[in-house]
């Protein structure tokens, strides 16, 4: 018999949920059927798997040690360089600054040193995460960005970080504001609404009729606007793929540098003149409006992440100064 005390690292979640995570190459139906014959049991007990767990419950599992190992896959960590910064960090959470170019989650197979494997190799660093010893929960991202957006991406530290930072999104109690330079001057703050259908095979997102697409919000405010240009303030009502750079489009306001619904002649003179090779799109600020659950604290707190200078660089020679 194994015994595996829930610490508060792995609490709030539901008991089959964890022993997916814990007994990572188990079925679902293997669980359920040892869960039936009492095979598995919480607190001494007999237990469905709906069960919330709580810290300092205790599972019992009625295996033997090779039928576990042999559904268990051990997880391993590859030492990631950090290139991201840190924006927030408490117990719970990890705010940080992702630079273009580097993907929030693995694609595919091969792809490596991905955003959040740079931040569970740090937390590794810190102490605060280790794979072999924490098989039922590992932290993860709670939003993401596209490769080629810079920008506050939110990480969950915690379980119950994971979970509060979510539900807060799903909410919309987290305010998200975007900064972006697009073609043409707009001299008002203005809202595009409509919705928008996803092309699987282009990876795109194209204007869609109620029916067929998803409701799509996109408020903004011009920020600076002069010599053909606007750099905008966007404020992400909802946050459907590509919505900031298709919806600028839809209004003929291409983003700079933005190969796939952009301007090539634009995108040339920038990447010539300024060596921008993405899109001018940066997340650069969020307010904590009604977070909830174990995130509470954090009620009206703006976290902000600086443009990048390859950005403050594109400002500085189209408005001068500093943006």
């Amino acid at each position: 018999m194994k015994e595996i005390r829930i610490t508060a690292q792995e609490e709030n979640q539901r008991l089959d949920k964890f022993l997916l995570k814990y007994m990572n190459k188990a079925s679902k139906g293997f669980l359920y059927k040892m869960l039936r014959k009492k095979r598995i049991k919480l607190n001494g007990g007999r237990a469905e798997g709906s069960e919330l767990l709580r810290a300092g419950d205790t599972l019992q599992l009625y295996l033997a040690e090779e039928t576990i190992d042999s559904f268990t896959e051990e997880k391993t960590l590859a030492p990631a360089e950090r290139h991201f910064g840190i924006v927030y960090e408490d117990d719970d959470i990890l705010v940080v600054s992702k630079p273009a170019g580097l993907l929030s989650h693995p694609e595919k197979s091969t792809d490596m040193d991905t955003l959040i494997d740079q931040i569970l190799y740090y937390l590794h660093e810190k102490g605060q995460y280790t794979p072999k010893g924490q098989n039922g929960f590992t932290p993860a991202l709670c939003n993401r960005l596209d490769r080629n957006t810079s920008g506050i991406v939110i990480a969950g530290k915690t379980l119950r970080g994971v979970q509060a930072a979510n539900e807060t999104i799903r909410g919309h109690g987290l305010e998200k504001y975007y900064l972006t330079l697009v073609a043409g001057e707009i001299h008002e703050a203005g809202e595009i609404t409509g919705f928008l259908q996803k092309d699987g095979e282009r990876n795109q997102v194209h204007p869609a009729s109620p029916e067929t697409g998803r409701r799509a919000v996109t408020k903004y405010r011009p920020v600076r606007c002069e010599k053909g240009y606007t750099l905008l303030e966007i404020l992400l009502v909802t946050g459907k793929t590509h919505q900031i750079r298709a919806h600028m489009q839809a209004i003929g306001h291409p983003v700079v540098g933005d190969r796939k619904y952009g301007d090539e002649k634009e995108n040339r003179r920038f990447r010539e003149d300024f060596a921008l090779s993405n899109q001018f799109l940066h997340a650069g600020r969020i307010i904590w409006r009604r977070p909830e659950g174990a995130l509470d604290y954090l009620a009206g707190k703006e976290m902000t992440a600086p443009l990048p200078k390859t950005l403050q660089t594109v400002c500085g020679g189209i408005f001068g100064g500093e943006t």
